[in-house]
């Protein structure tokens, strides 16, 4: 698959010493959703805003499309989207003003139709001719995401695109970002929200003090990583596991009446059947059971956490 943006040994040290960034490399491919996760000042924003032209590198190149961002930067950035996370617009403009001078910034000629169109995807038509300063915060991150999208170009980045907006305008940015996505726009966000990543991306990457430290596909990370648990509810309580099932990783709950089995899903000696048939022949009966499969946010506490 094409790669649109091209990251080498990126590097980004402030003049207080602080080093952001630490020799980054990374290939987004084009049309992909790529989600960036990271703890606060793990380095996130400060590669985005280096991509974007915001912030100076200091050393490492970025390439847009082949362009550049030193060297072609006006080539580079036209190609470039950018939803902040701050809500940072003209309170005094009008939603169709301020949306049309976007795509004017980066020397594009008038579009009315493809404002029109972006107002009506983004749900703002109705409010084309409100000053933005009567709209609510989450109808101002929709005005964020059409001047965004105003000069049309091929790579979209939302920095935390959905901080602080209630679920059912989470769930229509989702919606959006999918149809970007099938349009050929490749979209790279960054988020709190684990969810948000498991249920759009299609590549992880994982940043920690500067560092990327994981780059995945979705499905894979969450087939090598992740671990399920098998939990069994006792049809009469245990006050202790017996000596025999010692070999396996069970935990009895406090009050006995529940147990745990965790295990690798890749382990090919593992065998459910198994531990099912040793608790039998230990005389140990279950009224109910279940599986339960690890998610993306168990996935990157863990990685975090053995980084560490």
């Amino acid at each position: 698959m094409h790669t649109i943006l091209k990251v080498s040994n990126l590097s980004k040290t402030y003049a207080s010493g602080f080093e952001a960034l630490k020799s980054v490399h990374l290939d987004i491919r084009r049309g992909e959703i790529f989600a960036l996760l990271g703890a606060n000042g793990a380095g996130k924003t400060t590669l985005i805003s280096i991509v974007c032209g915001i912030v100076k590198a200091s050393a490492g190149s970025v390439l847009v499309d082949g362009h550049d961002i030193a060297r072609d930067y006006r080539a580079a950035r036209s190609l470039i989207g950018l939803v902040p996370q701050e809500l940072t617009t003209d309170a005094f403009e009008s939603v169709w003003a301020t949306v049309s001078f976007s795509r004017g910034l980066f020397g594009k000629p008038a579009n009315p139709a493809h404002i029109e169109k972006v107002l009506q995807d983004l749900s703002l038509w109705d409010k084309r001719n409100n000053k933005i300063m009567t709209l609510s915060g989450g109808m101002k991150r929709r005005v964020l995401i059409a001047k965004a999208l105003a000069h049309e170009p091929q790579i979209l980045f939302l920095d935390e695109p959905t901080a602080g907006v209630d679920v059912e305008l989470r769930r229509d940015m989702w919606q959006l970002v999918r149809e970007l996505r099938a349009s050929g726009v490749t979209v790279i966000l960054t988020t709190h929200y684990i969810d948000e990543a498991e249920e759009m991306a299609d590549r992880i990457g994982v940043m920690r003090k500067g560092e990327l430290i994981l780059v995945k596909d979705k499905a894979e990370l969450m087939h090598e990583l992740g671990t399920k648990q098998l939990w069994l509810q006792l049809q009469q309580p245990l006050r202790q596991l017996p000596a025999e099932l010692a070999g396996y990783a069970l935990e009895l709950s406090s009050d006995g009446s529940e147990l745990t089995y965790t295990y690798d899903a890749q382990d090919a000696r593992v065998s459910i059947v198994d531990v099912l048939k040793h608790l039998g022949d230990a005389g140990i009966r279950f009224k109910d059971l279940r599986t339960t499969q690890s998610s993306l946010e168990d996935i990157f506490v863990n990685l975090v956490r053995e980084q560490a």
